[in-house]
């Protein structure tokens, strides 16, 4: 596409089309305007192709060896890229028309009338279609190749990251918090695997998703179809067209529109993948906060506009920030996209063109996301030294010994001893002294114990994510 000159970038609107339009590249042969136009014109070609080839219909459908290449020239520069010549013809068309896919039908006249094609096969342009049936498909390919093509890389790149760090700091213990208070050490590495499994749950969830679509006329029923070729079998005819041609599932059961289903389900597993990843931007905003990641430093980067020391984590704020504004768009295309009045109503069409936008900041947030997971650096001293002075977390393995061993009231002795207290190594020992009842091979075994030993079997769970497929 048309790269924007920096003082068209000044005066974008949006900022995915100004400030942030470089970081995003390749995205608008995906998800513009001129991007839509090239998927519409696709199914419009394919459709005729389709048709064409039917052994009923193909008797009246003839098309010429010329008008055939033209159409296949065609089909196949739009399946590899965009044609942004093309894509300006039918803009002005749709300034006379004031119909987007009309402009598309009468951009195909256009072409194929040049090559000589007869008003039968220029009749059949557009056949038996309503606009919503060119405009759900061009959508649903949209999403499928933006799933394919883009989405599902990115979140390869970080789940694959989670896997590396899982791997390097499987055994790097760290101190829990819950409530925000001292809590069981787990280790760094089962931290991101946690993370990562969650994520790859809703990456396999849209991959495996498949998008619906429809092209069966006015009210959904083939009304036309069957009036024009009543012997035709539309519904296997329509079928294999979506789903042989097109990749697509056919939904069979709609009104004059696709019902949305499936692309809001797309747009809620996006979210989900969004919403952990806040998660996950959070807990290493706090985890550098607390020093447990240096940051690394950049040649001529300012952290501050007044404070020179700083170094701040902006590459997870930003983001945050981009997670919550795609997350935004999600919900509402989850509460508006699945209702539509009656058999038709037109609210849906605005609202579909922000399916770009809503990618667009996911895509600004994961890449930020990966640049900032780039950029920081394990602080194992500032790990252990929040170990070292967190002995009151072998409360928990003392009284849940204690507990084997009969003592009833186990947890109220340990809390009598702990709670809101400085507990120290000579302190814990003392308590495991105290306990008569445990035997002495067992309180040998507490007392070798200390926080960064005490992680169960956290450094397996990474290990397990870290090698998983």
């Amino acid at each position: 596409m048309t790269d924007f000159s920096t003082e068209q970038s000044l005066w974008a609107i949006t900022p995915l089309d100004g400030r942030y339009r470089a970081k995003l590249k390749g995205l608008d042969s995906l998800v513009s305007e001129g991007a839509l136009i090239c998927f519409r014109t696709l199914v419009e070609l394919k459709w005729l192709l389709h048709l064409a080839d039917d052994p009923i219909i193909g008797e009246t459908l003839v098309l010429d060896h010329k008008v055939r290449a033209i159409l296949l020239g065609m089909t196949q520069t739009l399946e590899t890229g965009v044609d942004t010549a093309m894509a300006k013809r039918v803009k002005e068309i749709e300034a006379v028309t004031n119909h987007d896919v009309k402009a598309i039908e009468y951009l195909l006249r256009e072409r194929l009338a040049e090559a000589g094609a007869s008003d039968t096969v220029l009749a059949f342009i557009h056949f038996a279609c309503t606009s919503e049936d060119i405009n759900n498909l061009s959508y649903a390919l949209m999403l499928k190749n933006l799933r394919n093509d883009r989405i599902l890389k990115e979140m390869d790149t970080i789940i694959n990251d989670l896997k590396a760090k899982a791997k390097d700091t499987a055994k790097l213990s760290m101190l829990s918090r819950t409530h925000g208070q001292t809590a069981s050490p787990t280790t760094l590495g089962k931290e991101f695997a946690v993370f990562g499994y969650r994520l790859n749950r809703q990456r396999e969830q849209l991959a495996a998703l498949q998008i619906e679509a429809k092209i069966n006329g006015a009210v959904g029923n083939f009304n036309a179809h069957y009036a024009a070729y009543p012997e035709v079998d539309w519904e296997m005819l329509t079928k294999s067209f979506i789903e042989d041609k097109l990749g697509l599932k056919q939904n069979a059961y709609t009104t004059q529109i696709e019902n949305h289903d499936t692309l809001v389900e797309y747009s809620q597993i996006l979210k989900r993948f969004n919403t952990i990843l806040i998660d996950m931007s959070r807990d290493i905003w706090g985890y550098v906060s607390l020093g447990y990641f240096k940051q690394e430093l950049k040649e001529g980067e300012v952290g501050s506009s007044t404070m020179p020391h700083k170094v701040n984590p902006i590459d997870f704020e930003n983001a945050e920030g981009n997670l919550g504004l795609a997350n935004a768009l999600a919900t509402h295309f989850s509460d508006k996209l699945m209702i539509s009045r009656w058999q038709r109503d037109l609210s849906d069409s605005t609202v579909l063109r922000a399916l770009g936008t809503m990618v667009g900041h996911s895509e600004l947030a994961w890449k930020s996301l990966q640049r900032g997971m780039g950029k920081i650096a394990v602080n194992p001293s500032r790990l252990a030294e929040d170990l070292d002075n967190a002995y009151e977390v072998l409360a928990e393995p003392v009284q849940t010994v204690m507990r084997r061993y009969g003592i009833v009231d186990a947890y109220e002795r340990l809390k009598a001893a702990t709670r809101g207290k400085a507990v120290t190594r000579e302190a814990v020992h003392q308590m495991i002294d105290d306990c008569a009842e445990i035997p002495q091979k067992q309180k040998k075994s507490l007392k070798e114990m200390t926080p960064a030993s005490y992680i169960g079997v956290a450094d397996k769970l990474a290990l397990g994510f870290a090698r998983s497929k």
